[in-house]
């Protein structure tokens, strides 16, 4: 997942570059796979809390 934001802020970047109208759709493209990959992350560093308590 982390990769795939990577490459839609890189493919923003480029067609930012170049004035292309997919700008706004590759960053929020970019953005919700960051949420999601943070949401990921904090449910598996609870999780892992979690499991080391019992």
């Amino acid at each position: 997942m982390l990769y795939w934001s990577i490459v839609s802020l890189v493919v923003a970047a480029i067609a930012g570059s170049f004035g292309v109208g997919v700008t706004g759709t590759s960053i929020g493209l970019a953005q919700v796979v960051a949420i999601v990959l943070a949401i990921f992350m904090a449910i598996s560093a609870l999780a892992s809390v979690m499991r080391r308590v019992r």
